[in-house]
């Protein structure tokens, strides 16, 4: 009986050792395609503040929390499945997918770089909700009116995330493939949005320092209001920058998995020329020329498409 028990622990044990394996497998793996994410994430948390202009303070965080909620149940509840019954039934179809949201991400950088040249002046895009807002507002049916659209716009870059994690663990087993999507989701999720309620509450936060008007809360609080403005403006550049980063590198390595192997091959040779002649900066450098090399295609795919729906489907850049 004894002898039996110990065996039954063991098997547990061995069990457990697996189990714990496959979650630092996991947890690893979600790490690096994390990683690969970052310029959706930094593009979410720029574009995420827009949704919350005009209204009180203290709906602000009530609002986070509602399109915090909505993104989740984008990332768990639609498209983790959709994702895992890709991955099964499917397969061959992720690297197209993940082509069709590069060229997205390619036309909506392009596109913010040609509004700021001056080439391609309109209002809001549809699903973007950005029409002025009287101030404070208190919540109500523009409240709902702007966490539906913020959770739209979250779609769209969830789905990309969620595509981005999928690639990179393709080849895992399938537990492991539903525990990365589901840890990447979560963080990923949780990540954003408590960076957006940082940012957005960085003026109150200023404010209420500036009115105490200690020797160092005093000039603190006043730079800190002083600098925000400045500081969002930098992030929305960063994120059409990321964007076009991310959507130039999935369009290039998509083109190389499927069997054109020549726009991959320059952007990698610029890269490598680069870091050869940077010395010891080299590799810092070589990424960064190859990063631009990619935006430079992003930006040229995506200038393309804004003049084609211009001409053909002009609501659609409306």
């Amino acid at each position: 009986m004894s002898v039996g028990l110990l065996g039954l622990i063991d098997d547990v044990v061995g069990i457990a050792k697996i189990a714990a394996a496959s979650i630092d497998d996991a947890a690893g793996q979600a790490a690096k395609a994390g990683a690969k994410t970052a310029g959706l994430l930094i593009d979410d948390a720029a574009v995420t503040p827009r949704y919350l202009v005009g209204f009180a303070a203290q709906r602000e965080l009530p609002i986070i929390a509602k399109i915090t909620i909505g993104s989740l149940k984008n990332k768990l509840v639609i498209l983790l499945p959709a994702a895992l019954l890709l991955s099964l039934f499917a397969p061959w179809a992720i690297t197209p997918l993940l082509m069709a949201g590069g060229l997205y991400l390619s036309f909506e950088g392009a596109e913010k770089v040609m509004e700021v040249l001056g080439w391609h002046g309109h209002g809001a895009k549809a699903g973007k909700d950005e029409s002025p807002m009287p101030a404070a507002i208190a919540g109500g049916e523009e409240e709902a009116k702007r966490v539906k659209g913020a959770i739209r716009t979250d779609f769209i870059l969830s789905a990309e995330i969620m595509a981005i994690t999928l690639a990179t663990v393709a080849d895992s087993p399938f537990v492991t493939r539903a525990i990365v999507l589901a840890i990447v989701g979560v963080v990923v999720t949780l990540g954003v949005y408590g960076v957006v309620a940082l940012i957005v509450k960085a003026d109150d936060a200023g404010m209420a320092l500036a009115e105490r008007n200690g020797p160092v809360s005093g000039p603190l609080g006043r730079g800190l209001v002083r600098v925000m403005p400045t500081f969002l403006q930098l992030l929305s550049i960063v994120g059409t920058a990321a964007m076009l980063w991310v959507g130039g590198g999935i369009v290039v390595h998509g083109l190389e998995e499927l069997g054109w192997h020549a726009p991959a091959g320059i952007v990698h040779h610029a890269g490598e020329v680069a870091a050869h002649a940077a010395g010891a900066i080299g590799p810092f450098v070589g990424w960064l020329v190859a990063a631009i090399a990619s935006g430079i295609v992003a930006l040229g795919l995506g200038a393309v498409i804004a003049l084609i729906l211009q001409r053909v489907a002009p609501a659609a850049v409306h």
